[in-house]
């Protein structure tokens, strides 16, 4: 496909491969966040606790993040349409296990693991093909737009929807609803193309994928093991820390050998990509902490149903729904850059606002005015993060480079579920009012950094060269004129 063949209005085509792809990326999410509010119908049902089900959220999250990286490089080696296909067949199969789970174990095993796992196979795909297609930048922003709107969209209104399926049929319902969208998303999916043929010689890294995947499960692990032992917190984010830090050498040592590593050094010597990857990480540890924290609190604490925990988010979901919409028009009177510091400052706020008005105010509305504000402060920067982020580097790097932003993305939502999940639970039925301050206040500091990093961003956001050549009117460029 030339670069005249796509304008700045999409043909119909484009837009039709548009939908399933947006699909994607929003059950995707919707799975991460809807079980928040699930938390006392399936501890109670599966006869679990508040901890347990945590895991399981974690697990799912985690999961995605450590095989994200991995996902991206077989869609080279595959083909980009035969992952997206596999994953969703992988994903639709766990929805269905997790829906007839009868215990913990077969619920992590449906919903962390194979679902997460289909979601890592599936997400790199939805960013590289979306590449590759929308070849004309406007158009390309615009794509990326509508998904990363959508991704925002489904974990803002997880909890909604959620509650609503649990509390008019059952918890169980929420994954078959799950299996049905999968079900969808395959039959419209038929008519992608692929632009790019599938390279069977591509070399996979095996050791580093499995060295990745293994530090990152021992780091948030670690976290998620603050609860009941400090020890082996300290012990196991070591352990992580060390396997990471074998995997970073492994990867220097392929390279100096001539060898293709899973993840190359080179998309981490832009600055620019490197703050933005911050941002995104935030951004996500935000939105996914926050409502597992308030879930879990209005529960647990106030004794809610799913349907009016669900209600109470409605908030946020309009809030992102708001500022998702508008984000095209807010991009072409402001920059990239200003947009991602308007867009912590608000969610800060909006953070600041649950952490004052909810400790000593009784009813559950209390929790509204914060959640809006969050929501437009995340939907008026998830957009441009991606944006800065994936059209920064050429179409040769965009396997790589959109494994490694989904994963940081994802990494992200585990340890918002984690970090502020565990600050949490450790105190929520000795000191609930104490515990949910400090969990929010977790949040408001990992903002204030997304907000250090989207300072430093240079005004003037321009791609990365390639091989040392020299671009001329490339994404970056029109990045800063919102493009």
């Amino acid at each position: 496909m030339d670069q005249n063949s796509s304008t700045a209005a999409p043909s119909k085509s484009l837009r039709r491969v548009l939908v399933p792809l947006a699909l994607a990326q929003f059950i995707c999410s919707f799975a991460g966040s809807n079980m928040n509010v699930m938390i006392s119908d399936i501890s109670e049902d599966l006869n679990t606790t508040v901890q347990g089900v945590q895991i399981a959220i974690t697990l799912f999250l985690l999961v995605m993040a450590a095989l994200m990286i991995p996902g991206g490089k077989l869609s080279d080696r595959y083909g980009r349409k035969r992952c997206f296909t596999v994953g969703l067949i992988v994903y639709g199969a766990g929805a269905l296990i997790s829906a007839i789970s009868p215990g913990l174990g077969v619920l992590i095993l449906g919903n962390s693991i194979l679902e997460g796992v289909g979601t890592a196979l599936l997400i790199p795909p939805v960013y590289i093909l979306t590449t590759l297609l929308f070849t004309e930048m406007t158009s390309r922003a615009r794509a990326f737009g509508v998904i990363s709107a959508l991704g925002g969209i489904g974990a803002a209104a997880g909890p909604l929807i959620g509650g609503l399926i649990t509390s008019a049929i059952s918890w169980r319902a929420a994954f078959i609803f799950q299996a049905l969208v999968i079900a969808v998303i395959v039959l419209l999916s038929r008519r992608i193309p692929d632009p790019l043929p599938p390279d069977p010689s591509s070399s996979f890294d095996t050791g580093g994928a499995v060295l990745s995947a293994v530090g990152l499960v021992l780091l948030v692990t670690g976290i998620l093991a603050a609860d009941n032992s400090l020890w082996l917190m300290v012990i196991l984010m070591i352990a992580g820390g060390l396997v990471l830090l074998l995997f970073f050498r492994s990867v220097r040592a392929k390279e100096k050998a001539g060898k293709e590593p899973l993840l190359p050094t080179s998309l981490f010597r832009n600055r620019t990509s490197n703050l933005g990857l911050v941002t995104q990480n935030t951004q996500w540890l935000m939105l996914m902490g926050t409502s597992f924290v308030v879930s879990a609190y209005l529960q647990v604490v106030r004794g809610y149903n799913a349907i009016e925990t669900g209600v109470i988010f409605t908030a946020a979901t309009l809030g992102l729904l708001t500022s998702s919409l508008a984000a095209e028009r807010l991009a072409k009177r402001w920059a990239q850059r200003t947009l991602i510091l308007a867009g912590f400052v608000v969610t800060i706020a909006g953070v600041g606002v649950l952490l004052l008005l909810v400790s000593g105010t009784p009813t559950a509305w209390a929790f509204a005015p914060g959640l809006l504000l969050i929501g437009l402060g995340l939907g008026a920067m998830l957009t441009p993060s991606v944006n800065v982020v994936q059209s920064i580097f050429p179409d040769s790097e965009q396997a790589e480079i959109s494994g490694l932003s989904r994963s940081v993305s994802n990494l992200g939502s585990s340890l918002g579920t984690a970090v502020a999940g565990t600050i949490l639970v450790a105190g929520i039925t000795a000191t609930p009012g104490r515990s949910y301050a400090l969990a929010m206040a977790a949040l408001a500091v990992v903002g204030v950094i997304g907000l250090v990093a989207a300072v430093r961003m240079p005004s003037e956001l321009r791609p990365a060269a390639a091989d040392g050549a020299t671009h001329q009117d490339g994404p970056g460029d029109r990045l800063n004129r919102g493009g």
